[in-house]
């Protein structure tokens, strides 16, 4: 099952590498890689990702798409 994201169009717009994200987030750089391709992720980690690139959680729509 894949879900719609725009993470890696957000990370490149800030020229972010995947690590540079993992680092910021807490998570792992292979995470980063399964969300930007469409794998699902818990919700905790979309959490730590949107905070990390500076969205607030209400604006959670920006980044994941069809999530709860």
């Amino acid at each position: 099952m894949s879900s719609l994201n725009k993470l890696k169009s957000i990370r490149e717009s800030r020229l972010l590498s995947k690590s540079e994200l993992a680092r910021k987030a807490g998570v792992s750089p292979l995470t980063i890689g399964r969300i930007e391709r469409g794998e699902v992720c818990r919700m905790e980690t979309m959490r730590k990702i949107i905070l990390a690139l500076g969205f607030s959680l209400e604006e959670k729509n920006k980044v994941f798409q069809d999530q709860a």
